[in-house]
């Protein structure tokens, strides 16, 4: 079974992101978390949607391990949420956030996860694509949903786990997971195939 097989593996995350955490605990995996905070999330001009969250979790592993140690299986992830031909980012405060929802608010976008493996010796890389369909909101449930639960650290200024979720996502297509930050039945399989368990 897998399991067994990573047991042989020193497994980090490399990512602060408290969703990816639990979701990975969830899914029984035992791992560390190290971070590199002054990394600059960008990303060269010319990529396409389902380019822009590998390239950035690849990046994300480069900047945490420049040599991956023996034995040590590095994951690291990006989200991003694409609409209207583009990419909207983490807010940069209270009014940012509250144009955000208001963009989203009525509208169907797409949520991109890149995630990245890595070993002493190999990479491997791949993205998953959810869409997303918000109900409309109102000023009032934007501006109490923000000083609530002040989402300035998630991409397109929400997370889908909390209480806007509840009340404002009126369908997926895809993984729920992925609109969290990992896409486990996907990820699941990709290391079966990584690890070498199949």
């Amino acid at each position: 079974m897998l399991y067994n097989k990573l047991r042989e593996y020193d497994i980090v995350l490399g990512s602060g992101s408290p969703r990816r955490k639990y979701l990975m605990e969830e899914m029984g995996l035992q791992f560390r978390v190290m971070v590199n905070d002054s990394l600059e999330e960008t990303w060269p001009e010319g990529l396409s949607k389902q380019e822009i969250p590998v390239y950035l979790a690849e990046l994300k592993a480069d900047h945490i391990l420049d040599t991956v140690p023996e034995n040590t299986l590095l994951i690291t992830a990006d989200t991003i949420v694409w609409m209207g031909g583009g990419v909207i980012n983490k807010p940069a405060g209270r009014e940012d956030a509250f144009n955000m929802l208001r963009q989203l608010s009525g509208n169907m976008h797409e949520v991109l996860t890149g995630v990245c493996f890595r070993t002493a010796d190999r990479k491997h890389s791949f993205h998953a694509s959810s869409l997303v369909w918000f109900a409309s909101l109102t000023d009032e449930e934007i501006g109490y949903y923000i000083d609530q639960y002040k989402p300035f650290d998630k991409a397109g200024a929400y997370g889908i786990q909390d209480w806007i979720g509840y009340i404002g996502v009126e369908k997926i297509e895809g993984s729920y997971f992925n609109v969290m930050g990992l896409p486990l039945q996907r990820m699941y399989h990709e290391l079966k195939g990584f690890i070498g368990d199949e």
